[in-house]
């Protein structure tokens, strides 16, 4: 018995020793049936948002100014460094006239008539041809109201019954717009001297859809 006694003790102690010295293992999570599913949901949803969220392709103008000769010059200097443009003008309002005119009469010689009234009183105009004042008579289009308000005092003195006409006052500037496939080739360098080269020019990056040209919008 002794002996028995002897062998379970050693053998309680190797096993204490052993466990002692045994690593701990790291915990291992396992993940629910339920989670791997909405994990592998939120994945797919981030990959189309992704796909569709692409950004908006954006072009290089160079411009806004007032002579067109200088951008078609710097148009064809692109060209020669397989840089594709195209020059453009683009209008915006810049104030306003003032158009003031005589309603049609009844038939073109009764307006005629009218006219040469206006002409002997040292009145000027000229018959409108088209439009829906056509057969009307223009007296002018001024760019002051203070030079329409005298024209229409006058006018009403000698019995006559004008009307008025708000225009707008247009200007031109002109662009050049470098195509999105050239425009890795503009440097820093190359757009330097280009800003350099022509004074007044502006340097732009905007939506390459969207910029309405005299061709329509692009």
């Amino acid at each position: 018995m002794r002996w028995l006694f002897l062998l379970l003790l050693m053998l309680n102690a190797f096993f204490y020793i052993q466990h002692q010295h045994r690593l701990p293992l790291a915990p291992v999570e396992v993940q629910s049936p339920e989670s791997r599913v909405g994990e592998s949901i939120r994945l797919l949803s981030e990959s189309q948002a992704g796909g569709d969220g692409q950004r908006e392709e954006t072009c290089l103008f160079l411009g806004g100014i007032d002579s067109e000769a200088a951008l078609l010059d710097l148009h064809q200097r692109l060209l020669s460094l397989d840089i594709d443009s195209n020059v453009f003008g683009l209008d915006s309002v810049s104030g306003e006239d003032f158009w003031v005119y005589l309603p049609p009469l009844g038939s073109r010689p009764a307006s005629l008539q009218q006219l040469r009234e206006l002409q002997a009183r040292n009145v000027d105009g000229y018959i409108i041809a088209e439009g829906d004042l056509a057969n009307g008579i223009s007296l002018g289009i001024f760019p002051r109201k203070a030079d329409v308000d005298r024209l229409l005092a006058r006018l009403q003195e000698l019995g006559y019954e004008p009307g008025v006409r708000t225009l707008p006052r247009l200007h031109r500037k002109f662009w050049l717009r470098i195509s999105p496939e050239s425009r890795r080739l503009v440097s820093p360098e190359v757009l330097a001297i280009v800003l350099a080269a022509v004074p007044g020019v502006q340097s732009e990056q905007m939506p390459c859809k969207g910029i309405a040209t005299e061709s329509g919008f692009e």
